[in-house]
Protein backbone atom coordinates (compact mmCIF):
# COMPACT_ATOMS: atom_id res chain seq x y z
CA UNK A 1 0.00 0.00 0.00
CA UNK A 2 2.90 2.50 1.22
CA UNK A 3 4.68 1.61 -2.22
CA UNK A 4 1.10 2.60 -4.40
CA UNK A 5 0.56 5.55 -2.23
CA UNK A 6 4.44 6.35 -3.29
CA UNK A 7 3.87 6.02 -6.98
CA UNK A 8 0.64 7.81 -7.13
CA UNK A 9 2.36 10.79 -5.36
CA UNK A 10 5.08 10.53 -8.32
CA UNK A 11 2.09 10.93 -11.01
CA UNK A 12 0.92 14.18 -9.07
CA UNK A 13 4.37 15.48 -9.30
CA UNK A 14 5.37 14.59 -12.58
CA UNK A 15 2.51 15.06 -14.42
CA UNK A 16 1.33 18.67 -12.23
CA UNK A 17 2.34 21.73 -10.09
CA UNK A 18 0.67 20.55 -7.06
CA UNK A 19 3.26 20.37 -4.71
CA UNK A 20 4.25 16.55 -2.95
CA UNK A 21 6.08 15.50 0.02
CA UNK A 22 9.69 15.89 0.43
CA UNK A 23 10.18 11.81 0.36
CA UNK A 24 8.69 12.07 -3.12
CA UNK A 25 11.09 11.99 -6.29
CA UNK A 26 12.06 11.61 -9.57
CA UNK A 27 12.70 7.80 -9.20
CA UNK A 28 12.34 5.99 -12.58
CA UNK A 29 11.14 2.95 -10.89
CA UNK A 30 8.23 4.73 -10.08
CA UNK A 31 7.99 7.56 -12.78
CA UNK A 32 7.36 4.10 -14.89
CA UNK A 33 5.07 2.74 -12.89
CA UNK A 34 2.95 5.82 -12.54
CA UNK A 35 1.55 5.82 -16.21
CA UNK A 36 -1.34 3.69 -14.35
CA UNK A 37 -2.56 7.01 -12.72
CA UNK A 38 -2.32 9.70 -15.21
CA UNK A 39 -6.03 9.17 -16.14
CA UNK A 40 -6.70 9.85 -12.82
CA UNK A 41 -4.59 12.38 -12.83
CA UNK A 42 -7.12 13.93 -15.31
CA UNK A 43 -10.14 13.36 -12.72
CA UNK A 44 -8.29 16.05 -10.95
CA UNK A 45 -7.14 18.43 -13.43
CA UNK A 46 -11.04 18.23 -14.40
CA UNK A 47 -12.44 18.90 -11.04
CA UNK A 48 -9.94 22.36 -10.72
CA UNK A 49 -11.33 23.18 -14.30
CA UNK A 50 -14.35 22.60 -13.12
CA UNK A 51 -14.80 24.59 -10.39
CA UNK A 52 -12.74 27.42 -12.04
CA UNK A 53 -15.86 27.23 -15.00
CA UNK A 54 -17.97 28.19 -12.22
CA UNK A 55 -15.95 30.81 -10.41
CA UNK A 56 -15.90 32.83 -13.79
CA UNK A 57 -19.38 31.82 -14.91
CA UNK A 58 -20.88 33.02 -11.76
CA UNK A 59 -18.35 36.38 -11.34
CA UNK A 60 -19.20 37.37 -15.31
CA UNK A 61 -20.34 35.37 -18.02
CA UNK A 62 -19.75 31.17 -19.47
CA UNK A 63 -16.99 32.94 -21.65
CA UNK A 64 -15.19 34.03 -18.95
CA UNK A 65 -15.86 30.81 -17.04
CA UNK A 66 -14.22 28.61 -19.75
CA UNK A 67 -11.52 30.54 -19.98
CA UNK A 68 -10.83 30.45 -16.47
CA UNK A 69 -11.52 26.71 -16.83
CA UNK A 70 -8.22 27.38 -19.29
CA UNK A 71 -5.90 29.32 -17.49
CA UNK A 72 -6.46 26.16 -14.68
CA UNK A 73 -5.38 23.66 -16.69
CA UNK A 74 -2.39 24.87 -17.35
CA UNK A 75 -1.18 26.11 -14.46
CA UNK A 76 -2.48 22.44 -12.86
CA UNK A 77 0.29 20.96 -15.37
CA UNK A 78 2.48 23.91 -15.93
CA UNK A 79 1.21 23.68 -19.43
CA UNK A 80 3.18 20.31 -19.57
CA UNK A 81 0.71 19.06 -22.47
CA UNK A 82 0.58 22.29 -24.36
CA UNK A 83 4.03 22.13 -24.65
CA UNK A 84 4.27 18.99 -26.27
CA UNK A 85 2.02 19.92 -28.84
CA UNK A 86 3.27 22.99 -29.33
CA UNK A 87 7.22 21.13 -30.09
CA UNK A 88 5.26 18.63 -32.18
CA UNK A 89 3.71 21.37 -34.18
CA UNK A 90 7.21 22.94 -34.84
CA UNK A 91 9.21 20.12 -35.15
CA UNK A 92 6.43 18.45 -37.72
CA UNK A 93 5.87 21.74 -39.25
CA UNK A 94 9.47 23.00 -39.60
CA UNK A 95 11.17 19.37 -40.14
CA UNK A 96 11.75 17.19 -42.92
CA UNK A 97 13.69 14.08 -42.05
CA UNK A 98 13.40 12.26 -38.54
CA UNK A 99 16.53 14.19 -37.43
CA UNK A 100 15.54 17.87 -37.84
CA UNK A 101 12.10 16.80 -36.54
CA UNK A 102 13.79 15.73 -33.15
CA UNK A 103 16.02 18.42 -33.27
CA UNK A 104 13.57 21.06 -33.67
CA UNK A 105 10.69 19.61 -31.02
CA UNK A 106 14.13 19.37 -28.55
CA UNK A 107 14.60 23.64 -28.89
CA UNK A 108 13.01 24.50 -25.64
CA UNK A 109 11.68 28.10 -27.65
CA UNK A 110 8.86 28.05 -29.59
CA UNK A 111 8.07 28.79 -33.17
CA UNK A 112 5.78 30.15 -35.07
CA UNK A 113 3.81 26.93 -35.98
CA UNK A 114 3.33 26.08 -32.24
CA UNK A 115 2.59 29.51 -31.53
CA UNK A 116 -0.34 29.37 -34.59
CA UNK A 117 -1.37 25.72 -33.22
CA UNK A 118 -1.76 26.74 -29.40
CA UNK A 119 -3.74 29.55 -30.69
CA UNK A 120 -5.96 27.17 -32.89
CA UNK A 121 -6.25 25.05 -30.49
CA UNK A 122 -7.52 26.88 -27.86
CA UNK A 123 -9.41 29.09 -30.28
CA UNK A 124 -11.20 25.68 -30.72
CA UNK A 125 -11.47 24.76 -27.53
CA UNK A 126 -13.59 27.93 -26.36
CA UNK A 127 -15.90 27.25 -29.74
CA UNK A 128 -16.89 24.05 -28.51
CA UNK A 129 -17.22 24.48 -25.10
CA UNK A 130 -19.48 27.66 -25.63
CA UNK A 131 -21.83 25.05 -27.76
CA UNK A 132 -21.63 22.41 -25.35
CA UNK A 133 -22.74 25.10 -22.52
CA UNK A 134 -25.34 26.14 -24.22
CA UNK A 135 -26.60 23.08 -25.52
CA UNK A 136 -26.58 20.79 -22.25
CA UNK A 137 -26.28 23.10 -19.70
CA UNK A 138 -23.58 23.97 -16.72
CA UNK A 139 -23.79 20.91 -14.71
CA UNK A 140 -23.45 18.38 -17.49
CA UNK A 141 -20.51 20.86 -18.65
CA UNK A 142 -18.52 20.14 -15.18
CA UNK A 143 -18.93 16.37 -15.69
CA UNK A 144 -17.36 16.63 -19.48
CA UNK A 145 -14.55 18.44 -18.33
CA UNK A 146 -13.66 15.57 -15.91
CA UNK A 147 -14.33 13.10 -18.34
CA UNK A 148 -12.39 15.12 -21.24
CA UNK A 149 -9.47 15.13 -19.02
CA UNK A 150 -9.49 11.57 -18.05
CA UNK A 151 -10.32 10.00 -21.40
CA UNK A 152 -7.65 12.02 -23.14
CA UNK A 153 -4.76 11.18 -20.55
CA UNK A 154 -5.95 7.18 -21.21
CA UNK A 155 -5.83 7.49 -24.69
CA UNK A 156 -2.70 9.10 -24.88
CA UNK A 157 -0.90 6.91 -22.28
CA UNK A 158 -2.02 3.70 -25.21
CA UNK A 159 0.52 5.16 -27.17
CA UNK A 160 3.30 4.23 -25.39
CA UNK A 161 1.69 0.40 -25.23
CA UNK A 162 1.03 0.35 -29.27
CA UNK A 163 4.36 2.66 -30.54
CA UNK A 164 7.94 2.47 -29.82
CA UNK A 165 9.94 5.19 -28.27
CA UNK A 166 12.38 7.07 -30.62
CA UNK A 167 14.38 8.98 -28.03
CA UNK A 168 17.71 7.34 -27.32
CA UNK A 169 19.59 9.80 -25.19
CA UNK A 170 19.24 9.83 -21.08
CA UNK A 171 17.72 13.42 -21.44
CA UNK A 172 14.33 12.74 -22.19
CA UNK A 173 11.92 13.68 -19.53
CA UNK A 174 9.72 10.85 -20.55
CA UNK A 175 11.71 8.09 -21.13
CA UNK A 176 11.36 6.68 -17.57
CA UNK A 177 7.20 6.61 -18.83
CA UNK A 178 8.38 5.22 -21.94
CA UNK A 179 10.28 2.06 -20.43
CA UNK A 180 7.49 0.74 -18.77
CA UNK A 181 5.49 -2.12 -20.02
CA UNK A 182 2.80 -4.26 -18.31
CA UNK A 183 -1.20 -5.13 -18.65
CA UNK A 184 -1.85 -4.29 -15.11
CA UNK A 185 -0.73 -0.26 -15.99
CA UNK A 186 -2.91 -0.08 -19.07
CA UNK A 187 -5.64 -1.72 -17.96
CA UNK A 188 -5.77 0.38 -14.87
CA UNK A 189 -5.14 3.27 -16.82
CA UNK A 190 -8.44 2.13 -18.33
CA UNK A 191 -10.70 1.98 -15.49
CA UNK A 192 -9.87 5.34 -14.44
CA UNK A 193 -10.06 6.79 -18.37
CA UNK A 194 -12.71 5.17 -19.50
CA UNK A 195 -15.32 5.42 -15.70
CA UNK A 196 -16.14 9.05 -16.23
CA UNK A 197 -17.68 8.74 -19.51
CA UNK A 198 -19.87 6.12 -18.60
CA UNK A 199 -20.97 7.73 -15.66
CA UNK A 200 -21.16 10.77 -18.13
CA UNK A 201 -23.43 8.63 -20.32
CA UNK A 202 -25.20 7.70 -17.22
CA UNK A 203 -25.97 11.17 -16.02
CA UNK A 204 -27.29 12.23 -19.12
CA UNK A 205 -29.19 8.57 -20.13
CA UNK A 206 -27.35 9.39 -23.47
CA UNK A 207 -25.20 5.95 -24.36
CA UNK A 208 -24.37 7.11 -27.79
CA UNK A 209 -21.78 9.08 -25.76
CA UNK A 210 -19.60 5.69 -24.86
CA UNK A 211 -19.26 6.29 -28.82
CA UNK A 212 -16.60 9.01 -28.26
CA UNK A 213 -14.01 6.29 -27.04
CA UNK A 214 -13.38 4.19 -29.73
CA UNK A 215 -13.43 7.46 -31.99
CA UNK A 216 -10.53 9.04 -29.93
CA UNK A 217 -8.79 5.56 -30.28
CA UNK A 218 -9.08 6.13 -34.24
CA UNK A 219 -8.00 9.82 -33.90
CA UNK A 220 -4.73 8.35 -31.42
CA UNK A 221 -4.08 5.74 -34.07
CA UNK A 222 -3.87 8.43 -37.06
CA UNK A 223 -1.47 10.26 -35.14
CA UNK A 224 0.07 7.47 -34.14
CA UNK A 225 0.48 6.57 -37.42
CA UNK A 226 1.82 9.99 -38.66
CA UNK A 227 4.17 9.80 -36.04
CA UNK A 228 5.84 6.76 -36.78
CA UNK A 229 5.75 7.93 -40.70
CA UNK A 230 8.02 10.54 -39.89
CA UNK A 231 10.26 9.75 -36.69
CA UNK A 232 9.71 6.16 -36.42
CA UNK A 233 7.01 6.49 -33.42
CA UNK A 234 6.48 8.55 -30.36
CA UNK A 235 8.44 11.21 -28.14
CA UNK A 236 7.13 12.57 -25.00
CA UNK A 237 6.03 15.60 -26.90
CA UNK A 238 4.19 13.65 -28.88
CA UNK A 239 2.44 12.33 -25.98
CA UNK A 240 1.41 15.92 -25.16
CA UNK A 241 0.01 16.84 -28.41
CA UNK A 242 -2.19 13.33 -28.07
CA UNK A 243 -3.63 14.80 -25.12
CA UNK A 244 -4.49 17.91 -26.59
CA UNK A 245 -5.79 16.92 -29.59
CA UNK A 246 -8.35 13.83 -27.77
CA UNK A 247 -9.11 16.30 -25.39
CA UNK A 248 -10.49 18.82 -27.97
CA UNK A 249 -12.30 16.06 -30.09
CA UNK A 250 -13.72 14.68 -27.47
CA UNK A 251 -15.56 17.96 -26.92
CA UNK A 252 -16.07 18.12 -30.58
CA UNK A 253 -17.72 14.43 -30.67
CA UNK A 254 -19.68 15.43 -27.82
CA UNK A 255 -21.39 18.38 -29.77
CA UNK A 256 -22.01 16.18 -32.46
CA UNK A 257 -23.70 13.54 -30.37
CA UNK A 258 -25.52 15.66 -28.51
CA UNK A 259 -26.71 17.60 -31.68
CA UNK A 260 -28.14 14.79 -33.30
CA UNK A 261 -29.55 12.84 -29.92
CA UNK A 262 -31.40 15.38 -28.03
Amino acid sequence: MKEEIRILFTAIMFYTRIPCPSWVDHNEHYISRSIRYFPLIGWLVGAVVAVSFLLGDWLISPLTGIVFSLIASVLMTGAFHEDGFADVCDGFGGGWTKEKILEIMKDSRVGTYGVVGLALIFLLKISLLLQLVSLVGEFVLLATFVGAHAVSRFIASTVVFTHPYVRDNDNSKAKPVARQSGKFNLILAGVFGVLPVILLSLMTENYSLLGTIPLLYLVKMGLARYFTKWIGGYTGDCLGAVQQVTETAFYLFLLVIWKFTL
